[in-house]
């Protein structure tokens, strides 16, 4: 996985941990489903670009 990869996926989950924080703050939903979906897109990137990672070292 490329470093640019990485913090693209970081910033992506921050991002939506920041929207669920707002979205409990202010008691919208949506927001916070918004940030939740965005972290589990992060990490499902990390995840694709792991298992890439591991069949190129073979």
């Amino acid at each position: 996985m490329g470093i640019g990869d990485k913090i693209e996926n970081a910033a992506e989950k921050a991002g939506g941990k920041a929207k669920e924080a707002a979205g409990n703050a202010t008691g919208d939903d949506r927001l916070k489903a918004e940030g939740q979906t965005d972290q589990a897109k992060g990490d499902l990137k990390q995840a694709g670009e792991k298992v890439k990672d591991a069949f190129k070292k073979d």
